[in-house]
């Protein structure tokens, strides 16, 4: 249905389970974030017809608020969740995860390159110094600037958009992608260096 329809399949599952195993070229945009605002950002057709991967007894609820926010083409929904996709020997990706204390170990390293997806006020109040800001809300500006042949490390505040930002890469061929888990609270966390924290209210 998705390859005949040209249909959007969004997973919604929690971003732990979804890095784990999802149907390639899925979208994640997990509905115990900021489900509506992100699906309203980032899938410009309200008409675009979508497949939803969730967690059974939340199927109506999704649907439900995507249909508040005007996305009334939901085609269906992928009975027996992934668990059922997998039984069936379907092809499953995944998005590599690791936690903020693996990614202090290499993040001195030359080669390391970190994407920090959340916004500019955020980035520009503390962040790692050497990471790139990509913010999740301008992704189809930025991707120019995202080599397929380079790893990236993404990150942003606690994990959410982060894997947002890895599963739309992926989605467009871009491998090379990890995810940090607990977002830049952990990295905080766990000592990686960053710059000085400058109030939000000064950068206006």
């Amino acid at each position: 249905m998705a390859n005949h329809e040209g249909a959007l399949v969004l997973d919604t599952r929690h971003q732990d389970k979804f890095h784990k195993g999802f149907i390639p070229n899925s979208i994640f945009i997990g509905i115990d974030g900021s489900f509506a605002p992100w699906v309203g950002a980032l899938i410009a057709d309200l008409h675009q017809p979508i497949i939803l991967v969730a967690d059974e007894d939340r199927v109506e609820e999704v649907v439900t608020r995507l249909s508040r926010v005007g996305y009334d083409n939901t085609l269906g929904f992928l009975q027996g969740g992934i668990e059922a996709w997998i039984e069936a020997g379907k092809e499953v990706d995944t998005i590599e995860s690791v936690s903020a204390s693996e990614l202090k170990a290499v993040v001195n390293d030359q080669n390391t390159n970190v994407l920090d997806v959340r916004k500019p006020g955020e980035y520009l109040a503390e962040h790692i110094e050497k990471a790139k800001n990509t913010a999740l809300d301008f992704i189809n500006d930025e991707m120019h600037r995202i080599d397929k042949d380079k790893k990236y490390y993404v990150h942003c505040a606690g994990g959410y958009r982060s894997m947002i930002f890895a599963s739309i890469l992926k989605s467009r061929g871009y491998d090379q992608v990890i995810d940090v888990a607990g977002g830049f609270k952990a990295i905080v966390e766990a000592g990686i260096v960053v710059t000085d924290y400058v109030c939000p209210s000064t950068l206006n």
